[in-house]
């Protein structure tokens, strides 16, 4: 056993595990257990079981995400500070800086990538679980937690005609004539997780970002990750077995729904998603938000700050004397 296969051996049993647990379930009240519905009600289980325990994962990178987008004008200064200087003193400073921002704020710039990350081992447990379901059936050997009866099941198990261990790559590794089925069944459900992510991720962009953080250098990484990790995806899918990108295809489904919930109703302050809930509420007759009167009350105490230093600077000056003798004109 290599290295990663050691540190893959515990994520594979916990998603095999999970995938048994509700495979029996739905055997219990009825459903076939050779039935490719079956396990594939399993493995949207499986999704929704690993995003319910990322929830708190989820609420720490909503706030690092704001965080990032409140620092951008902090950070836009600092980068007009250090404009220019490529010496060494200068980025080690321009670093320290930086650091220190992001401290005060609370955030990283890979705190957004936390819930993908924490995702990987599971997708890649998943992936090794389903792509040696038809060689492990063959040798008379289990998967994990999964028995070689339950390995034998899911290798005959199929939905639209399609094997679930099957990819468009590599087509049905059980050798059936399935060819038509795993195409069409596998570039519609690549499709549907490269939009679902696109999706997401574009709506995260037109509608919960501040003018700020759309002017900010971080906005342009976010156009590039826009397109780039669908595309990763999406070409990577034509790889993965029918069964991954069910699970994909679900967790996309997962992040965009939540993604919706949370820019409708906590919305980024000064964003366009902000702008509509205060106008959903004020046509619902409710006040504005704790979030709009505090930031009413510091723009209104910061108009006052500036209208006193006009004042006293007025007073200030000097008034220039006229000798009396001075003729009037």
């Amino acid at each position: 056993m290599d290295f990663f296969e050691t540190i893959m051996f515990p994520f594979k049993w916990l998603v095999s595990i999970i995938m048994v647990g509700f495979h029996e379930g739905l055997s219990f009240i009825g459903l076939p257990a050779a039935n490719g519905w079956t396990w594939t009600l399993s493995i949207i289980g499986l999704v929704l079981v690993i995003r319910a325990a990322l929830i708190p994962v989820f609420v720490k990178q909503i706030k690092a995400q704001r965080g990032m987008q409140l620092l951008q004008p902090d950070l836009k200064k600092l980068q007009t500070k250090y404009k220019g200087k490529t010496d060494q003193l200068s980025r080690q400073a321009m670093a320290q800086e930086q650091m220190a921002l992001y401290k005060k704020h609370g955030t990283n710039p890979f705190s957004a990538c936390l819930p993908m990350l924490i995702q990987m081992p599971f997708f890649f447990a998943l992936f090794q679980v389903l792509s040696g379901i038809s060689t492990n059936a063959k040798q008379g050997q289990g998967v994990g937690a999964m028995s070689h009866e339950q390995v034998v099941q899911f290798d005959s198990s199929s939905i639209f005609g399609a094997p679930l261990s099957a990819s468009l790559l590599h087509g049905d590794p059980s050798g059936g004539n399935s060819a038509v089925a795993v195409w069409v069944l596998s570039i519609v459900m690549i499709i549907a997780m490269t939009a679902s992510q696109f999706i997401t991720q574009k709506q995260i962009m037109a509608k919960n970002m501040s003018e700020e953080a759309m002017a900010s250098p971080f906005m342009r990484q976010q156009k590039m990750m826009l397109y780039i990790l669908p595309l990763v995806f999406g070409i990577g899918g034509i790889n993965f077995p029918i069964g991954v990108l069910i699970y994909w295809t679900t967790t996309n489904l997962w992040t965009m729904g939540q993604q919706f919930f949370v820019i409708r109703r906590m919305p980024t302050p000064g964003s366009p998603a902000a702008k509509a809930l205060e106008e959903r509420r004020a046509a619902k007759g409710l006040p504005p938000l704790l979030g709009g009167k505090k930031n009413a009350a510091a723009d209104a105490a910061a108009e006052a700050e500036a209208a006193a230093a006009a004042a006293a600077e007025i007073r200030a000056q000097r008034v220039q004397p006229q000798r009396k003798n001075r003729k009037k004109k």
